[in-house]
């Protein structure tokens, strides 16, 4: 563990932010223009004289705006939190998934964030950690994190302007070594298009593992979700202790990787866990591939009427895991591609979506053809259907929405049928 008094002086960058000095005037010219049209305002007041920037506070109306969801604990704690740019807070991390992250670092700790971005993360995780770090190579965030932090009472944070490599070099070679190190790599190449790979990401991850290992104990590495699991986990050696998929009830947003640089599990004994937020709750379900693999699933069947179907939420269906599911939570698959499952009786801990069976019907021309009067009005998913959701939903000619639950699925005979579902 480093201490304050130590860090504080190798890293004696912090500046005073005379560039960003905001006044009570320029706050209430944002609070009366609120709602104002932010276009309205650039036309209305181009080439004015004002006591202060008028696009940096056109930029922050338009900011909470876009973000006033993504980041109302930040707002509601700090209502003069600045955004420098809207690109930061568009790339930033919810406070909703920041509060996750946070939970991974041990009280107490040491942490540097290696790329701070608007610095959602470093502020949430500041509340647990004696000390946290930030790096990052835009000045302009840098500036706005000692201006946020100091704004919400972070005493605790230090920022760093430069590049998170030169930065571990030097730290390395002044003996210093954090508990934990967090890391979210650009998702894009220089050419702007996705990456599928740590390898690919910017900064590269695998090449500075051994680097890493020096800095810190723990690494916890922020991606896409669209990574491989088993390709993230055979790039990263030593073996990550845990891979996280997480996502919310509708959407998986993150592949994240732990490495425990004390620790070298084999490949299949690494946890993987789908951790699902929601502002009321967390599920969290984890298995080992090993887990998987011995597994006593279910057989295959079919769906019965008046029973329910099981739908897993985002982040589950990208962790896998469907022989731990219906052995877990005694579900039946319908087909191993499927990958949705039903029961007779009611599970209500299953991780993911429950809906009552209403109807099942096979995929036959006499049920399409009375499908629209009976169900003018349904929501439709299709799951290894042959066909999408939008093609199905034009084949039996029904309208998007309603309260009801249309999957159109393969079955355990390879067979397509229809399952009309609702709610509980």
């Amino acid at each position: 563990m480093i201490h304050s008094e130590s860090s504080r002086h190798l890293f004696s960058t912090r500046v005073c932010y005379q560039s960003m000095i905001y006044t009570q005037q320029f706050f209430d010219w944002i609070n009366d223009n609120i709602n104002a049209d932010p276009a309205a305002l650039r036309l209305k007041y181009a080439g004015r004289e004002m006591p202060f920037d008028v696009a940096a506070a056109i930029l922050q109306i338009e900011s909470r705006r876009k973000y006033a969801k993504k980041l109302a604990d930040t707002l509601t704690a700090f209502p003069d939190f600045i955004f420098p740019d809207s690109l930061s807070g568009e790339q930033s991390t919810s406070d909703l998934l920041a509060e996750f992250h946070a939970s991974l670092v041990p009280a107490g700790a040491t942490v540097v964030d290696l790329t701070g971005g608007l610095g959602i993360d470093a502020l949430h995780i500041a509340r647990k950690a004696a000390e946290v770090t930030v790096i990052e190579r835009k000045e302009e965030l840098i500036e706005a994190l000692k201006y946020n932090a100091a704004g919400l009472g972070m005493k605790n944070i230090t920022a760093v302007h430069g590049d998170c490599r030169e930065f571990a070099a030097k730290v390395i070679a002044n003996g210093v070594r954090f508990d934990v190190a967090f890391i979210d790599p650009a998702r894009r190449s220089s050419d702007g298009s996705r990456v599928w790979a740590l390898e690919g990401c910017e900064p590269d991850v695998v090449v500075m593992l051994p680097e890493l290992s020096k800095l810190c104990r723990k690494l916890i590495i922020k991606a896409s979700p669209m990574l491989d699991i088993s390709h993230t986990i055979a790039e990263l050696n030593p073996h990550p202790a845990e891979v996280i998929t997480l996502g919310t009830s509708t959407e998986c947003k993150e592949l994240m990787a732990v490495v425990d640089f004390n620790e070298n599990p084999q490949e299949d004994k690494v946890i993987i866990r789908a951790v699902t937020l929601t502002r009321d709750q967390a599920t969290d379900f984890s298995f080992t591939r090993h887990d998987e693999t011995t597994a006593n699933a279910l057989p295959a069947s079919a769906p019965t009427e008046g029973g329910y179907i099981y739908e897993p939420y985002p982040a589950v269906m990208k962790a896998g895991g469907a022989a731990i599911l219906s052995q877990d939570f005694g579900v039946s698959p319908f087909h191993a591609n499927t990958r949705l499952f039903h029961s007779i009786e009611l599970n209500k801990d299953f991780p993911g979506q429950i809906l009552k069976i209403i109807r099942v019907l096979p995929y036959a021309s006499k049920h399409i053809k009375r499908f629209r009067r009976e169900y003018p009005r349904i929501s439709v998913t299709a799951r290894n259907f042959g066909m999408t959701a939008d093609a199905l939903r034009a084949k039996l000619g029904v309208s998007d929405g309603g309260t009801l639950r249309l999957f159109g699925v393969t079955d355990y005979r390879g067979e397509r049928i229809l399952i009309v579902g609702q709610g509980l």
